[in-house]
């Protein structure tokens, strides 16, 4: 897999803003199919910092039902795929910069 289908966005969430803060710790929407291995390459050559540790989470899918006017409307949220990142001590990753 390539390294630039790793990673797909950040994720950018009060709790994840708070664990930036306080663990160094950066969420990150990735691939599916990514391993631990190539979503440390990938952080490490996009944001030039260095990855202490990797930690991923599969988020089960959701049941969202809306009601309109033609009656309730029944859906459902896809899986993804989170990475937890640990950055070494000092340093940080600016996720802000391309806004």
């Amino acid at each position: 897999m390539k390294l630039s289908e790793v990673l797909i966005k950040p994720i950018l969430t009060e709790k994840a803003n708070s664990q930036q803060e306080s663990l160094r710790r950066y969420a990150f929407k990735v691939a599916r199919k990514a391993n631990k291995l190539e979503i440390k390459k990938a952080v490490e050559e996009f944001y030039g910092v260095t990855i202490t540790d990797v930690n991923t989470v599969v988020v089960p899918a959701k049941n969202k039902t809306r009601y309109t006017k033609k009656g309730f409307t029944k859906g459902q949220k896809s899986a993804y795929k989170k990475a937890l990142v640990t950055v070494a001590e000092g340093e940080t990753i600016d996720l802000y910069s391309n806004i």
